[in-house]
């Protein structure tokens, strides 16, 4: 009998990505506490970075936790989101570049390998490329590598396909 596999990947959907920020502007022209500010989100969607903007850190918080709640209706995960460093910008308002995170890093993907190897299942896990492909002979053991790391989940997120 064949092996059993399936592949770990850390996709993001750039529509979705931009939907969700299309929703967001909305939400901060229109929301009252925004009202008369320099509160705004730009996306780029060839550097993958969001430019949020705001008249103090509070507000850029605010703004943050906008397009968390609507990147959460889109199906698209926060972890993707990297902060990089609040700096001030003209006219006494604060700026933050936040990188989105697209596919596995090679340290990533051997810490993951690391994780399945330390769960003594009969499997495999083999790096190729941003992909991790896990294969045993037992479709149980596969799907208590999933159980595992969705239990135990890395700092980026992950999505399970070709499930064979």
């Amino acid at each position: 009998m064949a092996d059993s596999s399936f592949d770990i990947v850390s996709e993001l959907n750039l529509q979705e990505v931009d939907n969700a920020i299309n929703q967001a502007q909305k939400e901060i022209a229109t929301r009252y506490d925004f009202k008369g500010s320099a509160a705004g989100v730009e996306f780029d969607r060839k550097g993958k970075t969001l430019t949020l903007t705001a008249d103090g850190e509070s507000q850029l918080d605010a703004v943050k936790t906008v397009i968390i709640g609507k990147f959460v209706k889109r199906g698209v995960e926060p972890k993707c989101m990297d902060d990089q460093k609040i700096e001030q910008a003209t006219h006494k308002t604060v700026r933050q570049v936040v990188k989105l995170k697209d596919g596995m890093d090679k340290d990533t993907a051997k810490e993951i390998q690391k994780q399945i190897k330390e769960l003594k299942l009969k499997v495999q896990a083999s790096i190729q490329g941003d992909t991790l492909r896990v294969s045993g002979a037992k479709k149980d053991d596969l799907q208590a590598v999933i159980a595992h790391l969705r239990a135990n989940p890395p700092e980026l997120p992950l999505q399970y396909k070709n499930f064979r």
